[in-house]
């Protein structure tokens, strides 16, 4: 069998017991999972692991938990009901460390299945638009099987790989997954709008994707010399880097770059990327290392929650004991900022859910994960305004916080939380 097979031949090499990572995000290679999922009656505990995935995730399907274990270090909606169902775990894990995991054997791999554009003239492919973990299982894996697709962004940095690091080429021609960027509402705008408000000019910006961080860019076309140093980016960078808003002059790391370990959003961004020179694509164990995001003067990360008590405690990863989504790289830049010089770590969130139930919370729900403490945290921005807890007191803290709790619940909060802790 020659490096070129098809889907079908490539998975016969994964045998009952082993374990499989699959590269993320937008470059989820869905040709090569529905191909081993098809072998399920052939299979037996077969670990798939992998951080948030796009697409069907047909191995997960709980009929199939005899043959398929998923394995999720960030859980996507696709994988979420595993937890629950049985045929799925949660590993705690910042980005910065997952590779670790790998190079150190505490995971051990036998295959990586990941997506790359067609080899050049010299043999070389990349990895595109999500680097993230996926080199350190490239090296570590037994076997390397790749989806080749013309489709997929040809980006710089580690994400260039030669053919001979893969043991099987599969080639596709599909389109890559994306995201077209959502209508910003009026709270998001008023969200935005703070968020801006603490950026100054010459700062280096992380952010994820979404309505919030899209409002908060679409505010920023009057700065200056802004960097970009973050976990992942969307569409909202465009424009600011098309107007030299963006143009990354004053970064402490990687100067005159833009630096990323996985990217998704519309066709717009692909094509934006593809081919320029001015994005990078670094391993997460280098964008999301704190000693590296530190050395960036006025390093701005802009994270979310899903709910924020009064003394700060940040739960970013599930809703009281279900498991919602995962740690990811929130620690990572929240630190990083903090520890940066003129830096400022940004908690971005509505006041309340779309069925208005509070999200500044006295109190978090029981088993809720805190993943930012409250002896990290900064700023907490909601559409009511911002509360600096940097230094503040517990009852200082509450104070702030109840200042950017939606109106119609300030009381009942306050009363809750001084109730129970009148001495604080």
């Amino acid at each position: 069998m020659g490096k070129y097979v098809t889907a079908a031949e490539a998975v016969k090499i994964i045998n009952s017991g082993n374990r499989v990572y699959v590269q993320a995000a937008a470059a989820t290679p869905t040709v090569l999972t529905k191909a081993l999922a098809e072998r399920a009656v052939e299979l037996r505990n077969v670990e798939i692991c992998h951080m948030h995935t796009e697409g069907e995730a047909p191995y997960a399907d709980p009929a199939l938990m005899d043959s398929f274990h998923v394995n999720s270090f960030f859980i996507g909606k696709n994988v979420r009901h595993t937890l629950t169902a049985g045929n799925g775990s949660y590993t705690p894990v910042f980005l910065s460390e997952l590779p670790r995991l790998f190079r150190k054997k505490v995971l051990q791999l036998d295959a990586a299945f990941i997506q790359v554009s067609p080899p050049d003239s010299h043999g070389y492919c990349s990895l595109g638009v999500s680097v993230e973990a996926s080199i350190a299982a490239i090296e570590n894996a037994k076997w390397v099987i790749a989806q080749v697709n013309p489709n997929m962004p040809r980006t710089f940095g580690d994400g260039v790989i030669h053919i001979s690091e893969i043991n099987y080429l599969v080639e596709t021609d599909v389109p890559i997954y994306g995201h077209e960027p959502d209508i910003i509402t009026e709270q998001e705008e008023r969200i935005g709008a703070h968020i801006a408000s603490l950026i100054d000019d010459e700062s280096t910006l992380q952010m994820g994707i979404g309505s919030i961080p899209n409002a908060a860019l679409a505010k920023l076309g009057n700065h200056k010399n802004l960097g970009l140093h973050t976990e992942m980016f969307s569409d909202g960078v465009i424009e600011l880097i098309e107007k030299g808003v963006i143009n990354c002059n004053y970064k402490g790391t990687v100067r005159g770059r833009a630096l990323a370990t996985f990217l998704i959003g519309s066709q717009r961004l692909y094509d934006f990327v593809n081919d320029n020179p001015f994005i990078e694509m670094r391993e997460s164990s280098f964008v999301n290392d704190t000693s590296v995001i530190r050395k960036n003067p006025k390093m701005v990360a802009i994270n979310s929650a899903i709910e924020v008590d009064l003394t700060g405690q940040v739960c970013a990863d599930s809703i009281g004991c279900r498991m919602y989504s995962g740690v990811g790289g929130q620690m990572d830049f929240i630190r990083g900022a903090a520890l940066s010089e003129g830096g400022k770590a940004i908690i971005a969130l509505p006041s309340v859910t779309r069925r208005g139930e509070n999200r500044i919370v006295p109190f978090l729900k029981q088993g809720a994960g805190v993943v930012t403490t409250r002896s990290h945290v900064q700023y907490i921005v909601t559409e009511y305004g911002i509360a600096d807890l940097y230094g503040k007191t517990l009852k200082q803290r509450a104070k702030a916080m109840i200042d950017i709790a939606h109106p119609q619940h300030r009381e009942t909060i306050e009363r809750d939380y001084f109730s129970e802790f009148s001495g604080c």
